[in-house]
């Protein structure tokens, strides 16, 4: 028999008497973790919050990186993942960009070296350009840069 919780009355004793009659083991692992807290009305309000809070400061800062070299795409898709253990609507959201990805990158392998050339052109140019506006924009100039170490 669960120990009776003042907290949530009777809610413990009813939950183990139903987990005996379903006759499915418990979840273990970060399931049974994230179930465990979210059997109180708190635990579950307060899940939600924390999720929300740590997944779109994820999605946001991933956003933030897209336009430079590095993970911005995979942040924002780890953030994503994180929203949907709690959002349904971040779920929807994640499954489209990952239809949309595999999507695109079957188009890109049935194209033929000349599109693939051009893809990874644009793509070097504009990560280019991107970085150098970047950084004229907190002050340095790279082509200055380069200039003065090429002709000391």
């Amino acid at each position: 028999m669960a120990i009776h919780n003042s907290e949530t009355g009777d809610a413990d004793e009813l939950k183990g008497a139903a987990e005996e009659r379903s006759g499915m083991p418990p979840r273990g692992g970060i399931h049974g973790w994230l179930d465990g807290i979210r059997s109180t009305r708190t635990g579950a309000l307060t899940l939600k919050i924390v999720i929300g809070v740590l997944g779109g400061v994820m999605v946001i800062g991933g956003l933030i990186m897209v336009p430079f070299p590095g993970p911005g795409w995979l942040v924002v898709f780890a953030g994503l993942a994180v929203l949907a253990t709690e959002f349904h609507w971040a779920h929807k959201v994640l499954e489209f960009g990952k239809r949309t990805l595999h999507a695109w990158t079957e188009w890109y392998k049935r194209q033929g070296w000349t599109v693939r050339i051009l893809v990874l052109v644009v793509t070097v140019i504009a990560a280019t350009v991107i970085v150098y506006v970047g950084m004229r924009s907190i002050g340095i100039d790279l082509i200055e840069t380069a200039r003065g170490l090429i002709y000391r």
